[in-house]
């Protein structure tokens, strides 16, 4: 009942679930075609049509089309996904709807070991860079956890306090580095840190797809204990969840997911935040139905975002992380007075 319930006040748009999935498959495969047009090379759409149905009238049009925009438009759908899964799995969690990788600190502990990676030979960042992010990420995890194992686990509300914390702390250990180094290696990480698809690669997507994938797979897969743990602790208790543990594998999913993201795409925050705020009240707040419907309009959010970092001035690209955190920050504070 309690259930219904919620589901009722979060979903008051009455069409079918599979009606908005339809939009948004739809919403997918336009933005996955269109976006390709857009970049600093005049390739127009027409074009790219004729490249995808027929053949490219010119080599350099293919170079362009399946070299460099399509691998960074599939990275960006693939980091958009993982980040709003991300954000919609720890809102779920922890019931709080301002809970998101960015203000959790994952986000900055994957910076972080990334960051460190960043001095080391250009051979090994390969394996380091994936490596050091998900080290860090579970080192903000693990603070969050050793700070509230007894006392105040089960003050839901303190996990967001206690993840704003330990970004502040993590980010000044990030900041100090950079200070430290020197002055082109530190320009080039703090570029880095403001988000960017420019390094999209077949490496890069080799090694984000399959975690992101292996995280929504197994999201899904605890679904209906993500759902009990929608009411209460102890409602989600006496149905057999094993609550510490579920929540425990929810943020280690989190870690994994922003890490790799992180690790290749830098700091792009609040996407987590905001993407499943608008999805929620079309497809409700069952776990299965929103992990989803929230990935997919993630994608797409961010390949746009991409379009306008790479297209707004014209031969010089914007980080995609200042788009973001502006917009977010703004949702951030419409949220709070909506509250």
């Amino acid at each position: 009942m309690n259930k219904i319930l919620l589901e009722k006040l979060t979903n008051p748009i009455k069409l079918s679930y599979k009606f908005y999935l339809i939009l948004i498959c739809a919403l997918v495969l336009v933005t996955l075609t269109a976006s390709i047009g857009f970049g600093v090379a005049e390739l127009g759409h027409k074009a790219v049509w004729q490249c995808i149905t027929q053949s490219c009238e010119r080599s350099i049009y293919d170079t362009i089309l399946w070299e460099i925009r399509f691998p960074r438009v599939l990275l960006g759908f693939i980091a958009g996904f993982g980040l709003a899964l991300a954000g919609a799995l720890m809102q779920n969690v922890t019931r709080n709807p301002l809970a998101d990788p960015y203000l959790f600190g994952i986000v900055s502990g994957a910076g972080l070991g990334a960051t460190l990676t960043q001095f080391l030979p250009i051979s090994m960042q390969v394996i380091s860079l994936p490596l050091a992010s998900f080290l860090g990420s579970l080192l903000a995890v693990g603070i969050i956890l050793i700070v509230l194992y007894q006392n105040n686990w089960r003050r839901i509300e303190h996990l967001l306090l206690a993840g704003v914390a330990v970004s502040f702390l993590l980010s000044s250990l990030t900041t100090f580095i950079l200070y430290s180094g020197d002055a082109f290696s530190s320009n080039r990480v703090i570029f880095w840190l403001m988000g960017s698809l420019a390094r999209a690669d077949a490496t890069a997507l080799m090694i984000i797809t399959p975690v992101v994938v292996i995280a929504a797979f197994t999201a899904l897969l605890m679904g209906r204990q993500l759902d009990a743990l929608l009411l209460s602790d102890e409602s989600a208790k006496t149905l057999g969840v094993k609550v510490e543990r579920i929540r425990i594998i929810t943020l280690i999913l989190c870690a994994a997911i922003t890490a790799v993201i992180v690790s290749y795409c830098g700091g792009i925050s609040f996407i987590g935040l905001m993407i499943p705020h608008i999805v929620r009240p079309f497809v409700g707040i069952t776990s299965s139905k929103l992990f989803i419907a929230v990935g997919l309009v993630g994608g797409c959010f961010l390949v746009w975002v991409d379009v306008i970092a790479r297209s707004a001035l014209g031969g010089q690209e914007i980080p995609i992380g200042v788009i973001t955190s502006a917009m977010g920050s703004l949702f951030f504070l419409a949220l709070l007075r909506k509250m």
